[in-house]
């Protein structure tokens, strides 16, 4: 019947997006790959899909990369988030004043070892946090803001890890 075909190709194309965000988790948890679209064709490519094929969301990404952890992390990744955590916490200190939060893969669990720490900071003016690093001797980028994105974004590479700081403005969104 018609509904039994359609239902059929549903879950044909939640299988294959559940197979095209397995293969982009792998290569960007063994290739630190950090562009998920890319690694998102990429899997397409690897799996012999069309191109036309459905993505999977980011957010299916990140279940996928948990998963991923869960199955073949082991040690080896509990340590290196543990590494990430006392960083991104020794940064959170340094930078109290403004309320910094940690958040994405470093937060959630699913980060790799390539991960960036993503800090997210509240200041009424996002160049006292430049002025700051620079008094400190703290070498950042600032990078271009991001599509619909005004929060300003900074990039601090340390000895061990890239941190990402997101600077919100209190009442900026309403």
């Amino acid at each position: 019947s018609i509904r039994n075909h359609a239902r059929r190709d549903g879950l044909a194309v939640q299988r294959d997006r559940l197979r095209i965000a397995q293969a982009a988790a792998r290569l960007i948890a063994e290739h630190g790959l950090a562009d998920w679209a890319l690694a998102k064709r990429k899997a397409v490519r690897q799996l012999l899909l069309p191109e036309t094929t459905s993505l999977p969301s980011n957010d299916e990404i990140e279940s996928a990369l948990a998963d991923y952890h869960a199955l073949f992390g082991g040690d080896a990744h509990r340590n290196a988030l543990r590494r990430q955590r006392l960083e991104a916490l020794a940064w959170m200190r340094r930078l109290a004043l403004w309320d910094p939060v940690l958040a994405g893969g470093v937060a959630a669990g699913w980060a790799t070892e390539h991960s960036e720490i993503r800090l997210e900071l509240v200041a009424d003016d996002p160049k006292a946090v430049e002025i700051d690093l620079a008094a400190n001797g703290v070498t950042y980028a600032a990078l271009p803001p991001r599509e619909s994105d005004a929060t300003a974004h900074l990039r601090i590479e340390s000895a061990t890890a890239a941190i990402r700081l997101w600077i919100d403005q209190p009442g900026l969104f309403f």
